[in-house]
């Protein structure tokens, strides 16, 4: 799987949990985490050879004292151990001693990382949210207040400002929710519980490195309750290798009221994972009757001109500008929307690996600048399986002779190769829709 800089999600198709708000732009429309591992390249690998190197410091030979609520001992007794280990990576004891003082073992953080929602939305669902009339409205609002600012980081990055918007919008509606969840007492608590241990002692350690940096104070670092910072929801690690220092005050402040900052640091991610200005991160098309449903594939790219003579055309009937090869993605199978999308597909979904939160960053961008809905309609009359559901039509398909190589819950290109296989092998259309209507078919 694709890693990225920020958190990753499960989505139907994807691997998407529900967003936090209801519709329109009142809250972050990152999708819930479902327990299981995150995708962390994006965060930990990748980030790791970008990271500044610091100063030598002196270690101290003995952990820093903390200041904690003495409700759990075994906690206490982990953040002693902790700081032993970050002090030998160069944490020295006075960021040690100011990041930890107060800080305690924080039972919601838990609760919340182990209830993560089981059920799903669909495509449709998600998009009615991240691409509502408020969601653009706020979005053009908000263009139109820091205009000359999005003008500079555009006119640096090479990255258009209503994309630079969009994800705003989705992450934390324009910097209305960024998150008051204290960093280092949700991470280290994560850390603590060692289910995704060595992960979240990553992020501490970076979060512990980025005050050193002096770009924020320990309280003033706050985000969501799993570790994502500011207006654009940087994790640590992503941080410390991709945010900038746009307004030159000397601190990359992603938690500001100025966006500034948080801003451009988005910019410069996309255009360090190779965005192209003026080329769509992808276009609604129409697929003529008959298309083989196996050419929908992230594998089998052309030009446009190309999918055009295939009978693939915009949805004025005409033939897509050529702004590079293209793929087809059919998100909800052959009842819904087609898309033809470009390399900035793949450049959004370094900031995210869920379709449907690249089509949403998208689509909002689009709108934001003025473009139509999307006008092919959706199978409405049908919900997302559950993570139970998507785990037992990958059992159900192995089972019948078409191998998902492995039950993870997890609609990923080989089971939708299995359910290509076997919608072939029952006369359906093979679209590769994991829909409950197929899962039906299979009990």
């Amino acid at each position: 799987m694709r890693k990225n800089a920020f958190w990753a999600v499960a989505f139907a198709t994807g691997l998407l949990g529900t967003g936090v708000g209801a519709v329109g732009a009142t809250s972050s429309l990152r999708p819930v985490l479902r327990p299981a591992e995150p995708v962390v390249e994006r965060i930990s690998v990748v980030a790791s050879a970008l990271r500044p190197k610091l100063r030598p410091e002196v270690l101290s030979t003995t952990p820093t004292p903390v200041t904690q609520v003495a409700s759990h001992a075994g906690f206490n007794r982990w953040i002693d151990g902790f700081q032993r280990r970050a002090q030998a990576q160069g944490i020295r004891a006075s960021t040690l001693r100011a990041a930890f003082s107060g800080v305690r073992y924080d039972a919601d953080v838990i609760r919340r990382d182990r209830n993560q929602s089981e059920f799903t939305k669909t495509i449709w669902e998600y998009l009615d949210s991240a691409a509502s009339d408020t969601r653009i409205r706020n979005g053009k609002a908000a263009l139109r207040k820091h205009n000359r600012t999005l003008d500079a980081i555009e006119a640096r990055y090479g990255v258009e400002k209503e994309v630079v918007v969009a994800v705003w919008g989705l992450e934390s509606a324009y910097g209305e929710y960024r998150g008051s969840n204290d960093i280092v007492q949700s991470l280290a608590t994560l850390a603590y519980d060692g289910r995704r241990g060595a992960f979240f002692e990553e992020q501490l350690i970076a979060a512990l490195r980025i005050l050193q940096n002096g770009d924020t104070s320990p309280r003033n670092m706050t985000g969501s309750w799993a570790g994502a910072m500011g207006h654009t929801q940087f994790i640590p690690t992503s941080y410390l290798a991709y945010a900038v220092d746009f307004t030159g005050d000397g601190r990359r402040d992603i938690w500001a009221d100025d966006p500034s900052d948080a801003l451009a640091s988005t910019a410069a991610y996309l255009k360090r994972f190779g965005w192209v200005k003026g080329q769509p991160w992808g276009v609604e098309v129409q697929l003529p009757r008959g298309f083989d449903y196996a050419q929908a594939s992230r594998k089998v790219t052309r030009s446009p001109a190309q999918w055009a003579q295939m009978g693939v055309v915009d949805m004025r009937g005409r033939a897509v500008p050529n702004h590079g090869n293209a793929s087809i993605l059919l998100p909800a199978g052959g009842q819904g929307a087609a898309f033809m999308i470009f390399k900035n597909f793949a450049v959004i979904e370094r900031y995210n690996t869920a379709d449907a939160y690249v089509i949403g960053v998208g689509h909002l961008s689009d709108r934001i600048k003025g473009g139509p809905a999307i006008k092919a309609s959706w199978p409405r009359g049908d919900r997302a399986l559950t993570f139970a559901e998507r785990k037992e039509m990958q059992q159900r398909l192995t089972r019948a002779g078409f191998s998902t190589q492995g039950v993870d819950g997890r609609i990923g290109p080989k089971t939708i190769a299995a359910v290509r296989a076997y919608q072939r092998s029952q006369g359906l259309a093979p679209d590769g829709y994991a829909s409950l209507s197929l899962l039906k078919r299979l009990r």
